[in-house]
């Protein structure tokens, strides 16, 4: 009998460590059709609206996505790009740079691929890319700073779905979070300074952060802790007064009560109290999108300048500026601590003779066995 003859094997092929990328994700277009999809898959999620589906399904299919799209649509309008949507855009370049600098630093094969929560890339695209490449480690990096169910457990569910059907797991790690991280808190806070470089200073800097339901926080979600705690570090590494910030959440929906002080209402407030020139930044996002770019920079404006303010200037998102592609270079160090292909000693040669080595002994026994039958 002929002995059988390893080809293509998956235990032969190059192993490859994967660095999953992941945000919220965004519409296909600024259209009512590409909006109304992807509110669906979003507002289905238990982990962002948490009502018993019997109740919230009949409201968002027979009321919600029959009104939202059309308004959420024209605020997509004022802020696309000719590329796409800003944060799907602004992502693939982080990806990007992220890349060259993983290539830099390390000199293992690694990859980095982008996945959206909800839309495209999906997270299945982004997985089924990096398993081709020979996946045999996986670290999963949500662009969320502060951890919170509705974004990050939520992406861990759904790799988690992903990753069920797959028949060899790669070893898998997670961060939960970086909220604070000095090296975030210092690339914010670099963020900042420049921008007053460039604009001059207002009086007041206002730290904007997604809202979530109040209810949320009493069910034992962190995030709100989190902000909190981004918000006051910032303002150490800025060395403000304690009258010189401030903490806000943006971006409520509905009639139960949400995290607060609301931010529009807050700009409001401080324009009405005398404050002419505010500065606002948004330390919750990675990357400018909808909430910051339309919400903050052109409503939120409005709101502020027609109660008084005469100057509203907006700092935007770390996106993919070489400070914030360092420290998620530093974040991804950290957390791979141990793997082979982040360590300095990794040598392609040597992996390739064992690797070869490898082959030939399975195919010895191999032989060994097929003589023995």
């Amino acid at each position: 009998m002929a002995a059988a003859t390893i080809t293509n094997h998956p235990a032969d092929t190059q192993a490859t460590a994967g660095i999953l990328l992941t945000n919220l994700g965004t519409p296909e277009a600024p259209t009512p059709a590409a909006v109304r999809h992807y509110l669906a898959e979003f507002l289905s999620d238990p982990r962002v609206i948490d009502k018993p589906r019997w109740l919230w399904l009949p409201i968002l299919y027979g009321l919600i996505l029959n009104i939202r799209p059309q308004r959420s649509a024209h605020a997509y309008q004022q802020i696309w790009m000719p590329q796409g949507s800003p944060l799907l855009v602004i992502s693939r370049q982080q990806t990007q740079a992220l890349q060259e600098a993983i290539k830099q630093k390390f000199h293992a094969p690694i990859q980095v691929a982008l996945g959206m929560r909800y839309g495209r890339p999906s997270l299945k695209s982004a997985l089924e890319t990096l398993r081709q490449s020979g996946l045999r480690r996986l670290l999963i990096l949500p662009l969320y700073p502060q951890y919170s169910a509705t974004t990050t457990a939520s992406t861990f569910d759904a790799v988690a779905r992903v990753l069920h059907n797959w028949r060899w797991l790669p070893e898998l790690r997670t961060v939960n979070g970086y909220h604070d991280d000095p090296r975030y808190i210092a690339a914010l806070a670099a963020s900042a300074r420049r921008h007053w470089e460039q604009h001059g200073r207002g009086q007041k800097l206002v730290m904007s952060f997604h809202g979530l339901p109040e209810r949320y926080l009493r069910q034992g979600d962190p995030y709100h802790c989190f902000c909190h705690k981004t918000a006051r570090l910032l303002a150490e590494n800025l060395q403000l007064a304690n009258d010189g910030w401030c903490i806000a959440f943006q971006s409520r929906v509905g009639f139960e009560r949400w995290l607060r002080p609301y931010t529009d209402k807050i700009l409001v407030q401080l324009a009405k109290q005398g404050v002419q020139r505010v500065d606002l930044i948004c330390p919750g996002f990675s990357v400018d999108c909808l909430e910051t770019l339309e919400e903050n920079n052109i409503r939120n404006r409005e709101f502020f300048l027609k109660a008084g303010g005469k100057e509203f200037n907006y700092i935007p998102c770390l996106n993919d500026h070489a400070d914030h592609i360092r420290m998620m270079t530093g974040l991804i160090e950290q957390h791979t601590h141990g793997w082979p292909e982040f360590s300095t000693d990794w040598d392609k040669q040597q992996q390739a003779e064992e690797r070869k080595l490898t082959n030939e002994r399975a195919q010895a026994q191999i032989n060994k066995t097929s003589l023995r039958g």
